[in-house]
Formats: C-alpha cells, sequence, structure tokens
C-alpha cells in the first residue's frame, strides 16, 4: 500500500523578545504564525473501519495540534526563561497575560523544534511527522524534516 502525506494548516498570534539580539526583534513583539503540519503514513484499508481510506483524520490530527501548540502559544507571550525577560514575563503574568517560559531562544528555528517534539508524541503509532513549516512573516519561515532528524 501506497505511503502517503497529508497536511493541514493552523494559525496563531504570538508574541516574543529575542533577548542579547542586535535588531528590532529583541523588543517585545508578535506575529501572525502559520503552522503547516504534514504526517505520512498508509490509508486504513479495513472497509468496516470509520476511518477507511484516511491516513488519520484530519479531524484527529487537528486535535493534537490545537492541544499542544495552538492553544498554549495564541495571544501569549513567550520569552526564554534563562534571560532578564524572566521579571518582565511575571509582571505580565500578575496583571493577567499568558507567558510561556522555554528554556530555548524563541526564534522560528527552535519554536519549530519544539512543535515537532509536542506532536511526535501525541500521533497514533502508524503515524509519522514527515514535517513542520512555520511561516512568522509573509516571507519568512523555518522548517522541520524528520528526515533531517534521524
Amino acid at each position: 500500500m501506497s505511503k502517503i502525506r497529508i497536511t493541514k494548516q493552523f494559525s496563531f498570534e504570538t508574541g516574543h523578545a529575542l533577548y542579547g539580539y542586535d535588531g528590532k526583534c529583541r523588543n517585545v513583539h508578535g506575529h501572525s504564525y502559520k503552522l503547516s503540519v504534514t504526517v505520512i503514513g498508509t490509508p486504513i484499508t479495513d472497509t468496516q473501519n470509520v476511518k477507511f481510506g484516511m491516513v488519520i483524520d484530519f479531524g484527529d490530527l487537528k486535535k493534537i495540534v490545537k492541544s499542544e501548540i495552538v492553544d498554549k502559544f495564541d495571544h501569549a507571550t513567550v520569552f526564554n526563561k534563562n534571560t532578564p525577560h524572566v521579571e518582565l514575563a511575571e509582571e505580565l503574568k500578575s496583571r493577567g497575560h499568558d507567558v510561556i517560559l522555554v528554556d530555548y531562544q524563541p526564534t522560528s528555528e527552535n519554536m519549530v523544534i519544539d512543535f515537532a517534539q509536542k506532536i511526535k508524541k501525541n500521533l497514533p503509532d502508524h503515524i509519522q511527522l514527515h514535517s513542520l513549516k512555520l511561516q512568522e512573516t509573509e516571507s519568512s519561515f523555518a522548517e522541520w524534516y524528520a528526515s533531517d532528524n534521524n
């Protein structure tokens, strides 16, 4: 049976700041991120299965990505927990803002690595994560491919 790749796209708004960066992105700012999630697998051949013909139900993939990424990162601000931004993060939290502290510099490159790990651990055993594309702006994006990370 043929292996098939399917892709679902997601959008979310997230703020961040890059501590120590030598450009404008050292300031707190936000992006309208677009995340494309591509998985690979074999379509279900059991005619009695309600998911017959599907690699994975798009709705099931949506549940995983929404719970692990979109619902957490949408309208939140991400800071590296090992920077002085922690003080700002605590101030924002005390005022009711959603803040995520991560152990990495919150660049698109590092975020897509983090997202890959979160998605992979929640996929069914017969489905593999093929790739992620995290678009930060209209012309800038980071990509993660399983084949590059074996």
